[in-house]
This record gives C-alpha cells, sequence and structure tokens, in this order.
C-alpha cells in the first residue's frame, strides 16, 4: 500500500507541531509560542489502523520574515508537490491573501485539502468564515480543537471521504487469475542492495500472494535452464527493464513479457501518455535535451539504469548528439517543461501515484512527451509492442 503523504501548512503558531504530535501520539515536533519553532520540514510515519500508512510532514510557516524565513517558506513551498492531502491549518477566523495564494498553488497542483480552524477553545470558527471558505473553496472547514478526541476522528473521517484511500488497486489483479504462474527475473548486480530485493520486486511478489497465485524468482542466466527442465509455461514473465533484450531471447514468443517498471506505470497512472510519449523517441533531433527523473536518491554507479544504461541506447539507437539532465528524488523542476523533448521517470516504487501525476503533469500540460525506464528501455530494445500487449487488451 502507498504511504499517503499529509503535508501540515499554515502561519507560524497555527498549531502545525501541535497538530502532528497529537496525531501521531508522540512528540515529533517541537512546540512552542515563539514565532518560527519549526524551520525544515518534518516527517514522521505512522499507522492509523484500519485507515491508512501515513507520513505527517510538518512544515514552516507561510508568514514567516526575513531572509532566512524566506528560505523556510520555499522549503513549505516545495513540500506541497510532494504531498497526497494537505491540511491548512488557520486560526481567529482569519483567512487573507497569503491563505488565497496558498491554496490557490495546492488547486493548481490538484491537489486535495481540508482547512483546519485550530485553537477553536480560544475562539471558535465563525458560521459565516465557514460557509463562505466551503462555498468558494468546495472543500470542509473543521472546527477543530487537538485537546478534543473527537476531532481527531472527525478529521480522518473527512480525510478518508475526500481522498478515498480504502484500499490501493492490485498491481496484476486484472491480468492474473488465482494459481496463474509468473516469473520474476531479478538480476543481481551492483544497483541491487545488498541481501535485499529492490522494491519493485518486492511489491510484485507480495501481490501475486495477494492474487493467490505463485512467483518464482530467478536470475536471466537461469530462464532457459528452468523452461527447459521443468516444462512450465509461465502465465507471464516479468524482469528487471535492463536485461529486456537478454530475457527476450530466452523467453518463447507466445508467453507475454513486460517489466517490473511498466507494470508500476499501469498502476500509478499516464499509461497511455507513457506509450504515446516512448513512440516519439525516433523523432529525436540532434541537440535535444532528455530530462530523466528518478523517485529516489541513491550512488551512481557504472550500472546505473537512469543515468548511464538509458543514454547511452538512445545515443546508439538514435545515432543523434543528444543531452541529458536528471532530477532526484522529488526536487523541484528548475527550467520551464518546454526545455526538454523528452521526459523519462523512472518506475516511480518510491513516490504514490498522485507524486508522480503531480511531477508530470505540467510536462503532459505542455505537450512534452513522456516515458517511463521500462517502456523506454523496451522500445530501444525492439520489444515494446509486445511488453504493453497486457494492457492494450483493457
Amino acid at each position: 500500500m502507498e504511504k499517503l503523504h499529509i503535508a501540515i501548512v499554515g502561519r507560524r503558531n497555527s498549531g502545525k507541531s501541535s497538530l502532528i504530535n497529537v496525531l501521531t501520539g508522540q512528540k515529533v515536533a517541537i512546540v512552542s509560542d515563539v514565532p518560527g519553532t519549526t524551520t525544515d520540514p518534518v516527517k514522521r510515519s505512522y499507522e492509523i489502523p484500519g485507515f491508512a500508512s501515513v507520513v505527517f510532514i510538518d512544515t514552516a510557516g507561510i508568514d514567516d520574515t526575513g531572509e532566512l524565513g524566506r528560505q523556510r517558506i520555499a522549503k513549505t513551498t516545495e513540500i506541497l508537490p510532494q504531498s497526497d492531502f494537505i491540511l491548512l491549518l488557520i486560526t481567529e477566523n482569519r483567512f487573507e491573501a497569503m491563505e488565497e495564494n496558498l491554496v490557490r498553488q495546492i488547486q493548481n497542483l490538484h491537489i486535495p485539502f481540508l482547512i483546519l480552524h485550530n485553537k477553536s477553545d480560544i475562539l471558535s470558527l465563525h458560521p459565516d468564515v465557514k460557509n463562505t471558505l466551503e462555498s468558494r473553496y468546495k472543500t470542509q472547514v473543521i472546527d477543530f480543537c487537538c485537546r478534543r478526541p473527537e476531532n481527531i476522528s472527525e478529521l480522518f473521517e473527512a480525510i478518508r471521504k475526500l481522498k478515498q484511500i480504502s484500499t490501493s488497486p492490485s498491481l496484476l489483479g486484472k491480468i492474473i487469475r488465482p494459481r496463474d504462474i509468473l516469473l520474476l527475473v531479478t538480476p543481481i548486480d551492483s544497483e541491487v542492495p545488498v541481501g535485499r530485493l529492490i522494491l519493485p520486486q518486492v511489491q510484485m511478489i507480495r501481490d501475486i500472494l495477494d492474487n493467490h497465485s505463485v512467483s518464482i524468482v530467478l536470475q536471466p542466466e537461469e530462464i532457459s535452464s528452468f523452461l527447459l527442465t521443468t516444462g512450465i509455461r509461465p502465465r507471464l514473465v516479468i524482469t528487471d527493464s535492463q536485461v529486456f533484450k537478454k530475457v527476450a531471447e530466452q523467453i518463447p514468443a507466445n508467453i507475454p513479457l513486460t517489466s517490473f517498471s511498466i507494470v508500476l506505470a499501469h498502476r500509478k497512472g499516464y499509461f497511455q501518455e507513457y506509450i504515446k510519449g516512448t513512440r516519439t523517441i525516433d523523432s529525436l533531433q540532434d541537440g535535444d535535451t532528455i530530462l530523466l527523473l528518478e523517485s529516489c536518491s541513491h550512488h551512481t554507479t557504472c550500472e546505473d539504469i537512469g543515468r548511464v544504461k538509458i543514454p547511452a541506447l538512445l545515443k546508439k539507437y538514435t545515432g543523434k548528439q543528444l543531452n541529458f539532465e536528471f532530477i532526484p528524488a522529488l526536487d523541484p523542476l528548475e527550467k520551464s517543461p518546454s526545455a526538454y523533448a523528452l521526459v523519462i521517470q523512472c518506475g516511480g516504487c518510491m513516490v504514490t501515484s498522485q507524486q508522480l501525476q503531480t511531477r508530470l503533469r505540467p510536462f503532459i500540460e505542455s505537450g512534452i512527451p513522456v516515458s517511463n525506464y521500462g517502456m523506454t528501455l523496451a522500445f530501444l530494445n525492439g520489444i515494446f509492442e509486445r511488453s504493453i500487449q497486457e494492457w492494450e487488451k483493457e
């Protein structure tokens, strides 16, 4: 299940840190009457039984002052597109240009939000303010006090209704049946953490178990002997994208083949945009700049799929002089989307669907083609149509 990232934003001393402490039942953030106590965003993972796995994010006040204050506000602004849900705290029935600008940013990002009128034990929410805000922004405004347990339950129920996060959809449930056998090809190289599998492989194994199917996990070198000695014909083969060519040569053409990255792409959204964007690789020209978006920060090696292998294969395939730029984790975009001829997103195992869609939306709205690692590698290895055929049937 994806972790829901909930950002808590508002002015200084609006009770943001107190709220995150109450929600988690721990002293995660420092609480003080001194304005500007929270500087950099503070994150805390938390399991809410019967609700969701979440990450609460405490942020600096949007009314911070001075040069450092401006930097803190910039950090808060950077958190917005990384959020799945936003709680905007106000107090004293105060909703002015500062809050209006913040809501405008949130709405432009298409992120659901609630407004909490906090510290209601000191001053209650005025009915006129509640009606005006709910009418203008089409969201719920809750009169809130951290000391009232019933307010916490009301808040979670409001988030549940607005976000609709009950159960994440299955990665493979639409294309496999109970007792189907799936072959998972997982090469072990310098990019793989010692003693562990990478997250997409773990997610796939769990999803196969949830669908009461069978997973067989092996390395590329074992495929031929496995198929020959067992006689097993897998319902589907899922491979690490970087060994697409090697695997395709060993898997009979009548056995469906795809990659972990492509399965994740189908789950997280913009799948059809990926298909359309991948096909524009044939149109790349000398001097074009390609942006590769990574979902996590990691040490780069000579086997890095995004920073080394994909650029090399694209240059070889197109025969063009191409430029490449990279943005790790969820770092902000520093250039206009129009600066790029193509954007290639990684599988996105470390981000939520909301985060990935928010990240790609500016490019799609600007008409910039988007692809993802798995589809790009399938295309460059001549097996693109085969790799997406299971979802083309939908």
